[in-house]
C-alpha cells in the first residue's frame, strides 16, 4: 500500500500560486517602479556598511538580488539529464556558436539602420544598451518557457549553463568586439564597462552563484538538497520581481524626471527588431541543423533568451549615469517572453516554432 503523497506547505502553495500569475506579477513590479520609484531609487545606489575601524562593506542590492536567482537556477538544474547531451553535443555546440555569432551579425545590421536616423550619435545610447544585452548569457528563465512548451530541456539547461560558465570569456570579447560601432562617449562608457566584465561582475555575479546551487545539488543529500530548495526557490522567485522593480525604477524614474516619448519609441523599436531578428536567426539555424521539434525549440529560444537582469544590473553598477540605457534593456525584457510565449505556443498545438512575437 502506498504512503499518502504529504500535502504541500503553505510556502509551497504561495510559491506555486506566484508561479502561476508570474506575467501579472511582473506588471505589478512595473506599475510600483512606475507610481513608487523611490524606495527602488534608493535600493539601486550602493550601501556602505561600516566594519570596524577603515574597513568598510559595500552592498549593492542588484548583484545580491541576481546572484539569488542565479543560485536558485543551478539548484533546480536536473544536472544528471546532461549526460545525455554530452553524449550527443551537436545542439549544444551549435547554441553556443550561435549565442557568440548573432550579436555579431545582428547588432552591426541595427547600427547600420540607426545611422540614418537624425539622432546625432548614430544611436548609440540605444545600440550600447542591445549590446549589453546580447553579449550576457541565456536566461536561466528560458528553461522555465521550455518545459511549458514540451521541448528539450536537457539541451536547453547545457545552453544556459555552458553560455553562463564561458561568459567571463565571451562577454568582454562581445562588447570589445562591438564597441567601435558607437561614438563619442558611449564607446568610453562600453570599453569601461568591459573592464568591469572583465574585473569580475560575470564572475562574481553570474558564474559562482549558479555554480553553487550546481554544486548543492550534486553533493547535497536528497533531503538536504529539498529543504534548501524549499528555502531559496520562494525567496528568488521574489527576489527575481524586487530585482524587476529596482531595475524597472531607474529607468522609468529618469523617464518621468524628463519625458522622452521618442527615445521610449526608439527603445521599444529597437529592442523588438533586435529580439525579432535573434528568434528568427536561431529558428532558421534549426532548421538548417535538421533538428527535431522539441530541440530545435530550446535552440530557438536559447538564441532569443538573454540574462536581461544580468545586463540591467551591469548598467546599474558599471554606468549609474546612463539610467536611460536601462529602458531599452526593460523593454527586451518583455519582448523576449512574448516572443517565447509564441514559440511555445506554436510547439504546443504541432507546429513549428515560429519567432515572431504576437505582439510588441
Amino acid at each position: 500500500m502506498n504512503a499518502p503523497t504529504p500535502s504541500p506547505s503553505p510556502v509551497d502553495r504561495a510559491t506555486n500560486w506566484l508561479r502561476r500569475r508570474l506575467g501579472r506579477a511582473v506588471l505589478v513590479s512595473y506599475a510600483a517602479a512606475l507610481l513608487l520609484p523611490g524606495v527602488g531609487l534608493w535600493l539601486r545606489r550602493p550601501h556602505t556598511v561600516p566594519l570596524g575601524g577603515s574597513a568598510q562593506l559595500t552592498l549593492r542590492t542588484s548583484s545580491f538580488l541576481l546572484s539569488l536567482v542565479l543560485l536558485s537556477a543551478g539548484l533546480q538544474v536536473p544536472v544528471r539529464a546532461l549526460g545525455r547531451v554530452l553524449r550527443r553535443p551537436k545542439a549544444m555546440l551549435a547554441g553556443l556558436a550561435l549565442h557568440l555569432a548573432i550579436p555579431l551579425l545582428v547588432v552591426p545590421f541595427v547600427a547600420l539602420l540607426l545611422r540614418g536616423t537624425p539622432d546625432s550619435d548614430g544611436g548609440s545610447g540605444l545600440l550600447t544598451a542591445m549590446i549589453l544585452i546580447v553579449a550576457m548569457p541565456v536566461a536561466a528563465g528560458a528553461t522555465v518557457w521550455t518545459a511549458k512548451g514540451e521541448g528539450d530541456q536537457p539541451t536547453m539547461v547545457g545552453l544556459v549553463l555552458g553560455s553562463t560558465l564561458l561568459s567571463p570569456l565571451t562577454t568582454p570579447l562581445l562588447l570589445a568586439a562591438l564597441a567601435p560601432l558607437l561614438s563619442g562617449g558611449y564607446a568610453r562608457a562600453l570599453a569601461g564597462t568591459s573592464g568591469s566584465a572583465h574585473s569580475g561582475f560575470t564572475l562574481s555575479a553570474v558564474v559562482l552563484p549558479c555554480a553553487a546551487g550546481l554544486l548543492c545539488a550534486l553533493v547535497l543529500p536528497p533531503s538536504w538538497h529539498g529543504r534548501l530548495l524549499r528555502a531559496v526557490v520562494p525567496a528568488a522567485l521574489i527576489g527575481s520581481l524586487l530585482l524587476t522593480y529596482v531595475n524597472a525604477s531607474g529607468a522609468l524614474g529618469s523617464f518621468l524626471a524628463r519625458p522622452r516619448p521618442l527615445l521610449f519609441t526608439a527603445a521599444l523599436a529597437v529592442a523588438a527588431l533586435v529580439c525579432v531578428l535573434s528568434f528568427v536567426l536561431g529558428r532558421l539555424a534549426a532548421r538548417v541543423l535538421r533538428l527535431d521539434a522539441p530541440v530545435a525549440s530550446s535552440l530557438t529560444l536559447a538564441c532569443g533568451m538573454n540574462n536581461s537582469s544580468a545586463s540591467a544590473v551591469l548598467i546599474t553598477t558599471s554606468l549609474p549615469d546612463k539610467p536611460h540605457l536601462l529602458l531599452p534593456v526593460l523593454a527586451y525584457g518583455l519582448l523576449q517572453k512574448t516572443a517565447a510565449n509564441r514559440v511555445v505556443a506554436r510547439l504546443r498545438h504541432g507546429g513549428a516554432p515560429s519567432p515572431l512575437p504576437s505582439r510588441p
